[in-house]
């Protein structure tokens, strides 16, 4: 399972990037989202299985990332399930980023066991009803 987490705070990028880590991801932490675009520039190199962004970021903001992401082909990350890990927690906020091509909108600060329980469920849904992350020991 590769999880690709853009958030322009490193702490929290790293942090989120280290607990899915420990559950058993490949994971990419980038701070920005013209470097997550970048990624996907290059998707053969390294494709995502799932996208965790943050909404509030300098420049291009979660939002439009995902707007963008969208908008490519499928075969290169268009479909890719996406969190939206973000510190807006209202409601209207909660649309927007499901409007934007979200799946799903978690608030900041979050429980790690949240994020973990909603990305598998996202595994299993949209990628490999089989797919299980374990739990760290």
């Amino acid at each position: 399972m590769r999880i690709l987490v853009v958030d322009d705070e490193p702490d929290c990028a790293i942090l989120t990037g280290y607990m899915l880590c420990q559950w058993g991801a490949d994971v990419k932490v980038v701070i920005s989202a013209t470097e997550a675009l970048d990624l996907f520039e290059r998707y053969e190199d390294w494709p995502p299985d799932i996208l965790v962004s943050d909404i509030q970021m300098p420049g291009i903001d979660g939002y439009s990332l995902m707007r963008r992401v969208r908008k490519m082909d499928p075969d290169r990350g268009g479909n890719i399930p996406a969190i939206a890990l973000t510190a807006y927690t209202r409601a209207e906020d909660r649309i927007r980023a499901l409007v934007a091509g979200f799946q799903i909108h978690i608030a900041k600060p979050f429980e790690p066991v949240e994020l973990l329980a909603v990305v598998e469920s996202l595994a299993k849904r949209m990628i490999n009803p089989d797919v299980r992350i374990c739990q760290p020991s």
